[in-house]
């Protein structure tokens, strides 16, 4: 059965190392004195499993909006240095919820 990290970091520990006790591998090499944590690794290790998940952004052009939240940090740090307060709050609010999109449109990747 193919395994991701999330379904090994859903295991318990004893689970974990029923897992390690069937691999051969020099990353698993003591796990019965290992943690959970220590055990996820050596077992990622072992089983070549990416510990990162991967996300998708679907509906939304990510580059565009990257760029648009890039020229508003500029925009931001020109109203910081003119004090201008006003901006800087629409600016800020505005950078959130272009960074709020993008995470909206992610979906998980396993």
């Amino acid at each position: 059965m193919e395994q991701t990290y999330s379904d090994l970091k859903k295991k318990t520990v004893a689970e974990l190392r029923e897992i390690a006790s069937g691999l051969d591998h020099e990353a698993v090499k003591g796990y019965t004195q290992l943690n959970k944590e220590h055990l996820l690794d050596a077992l990622c290790a072992a089983l070549g499993i990416d510990k990162h998940e991967h996300h998708e952004v679907v509906g939304l052009d990510k580059k565009k909006v990257k760029k648009q939240i890039k020229s508003l940090k500029k925009k931001r740090a020109e109203a910081l240095t003119a004090h201008d307060h006003a901006q800087l709050k629409f600016l800020r609010r505005h950078i959130r919820d272009m960074k709020r999109k993008i995470k909206k449109a992610s979906i998980v990747q396993h």
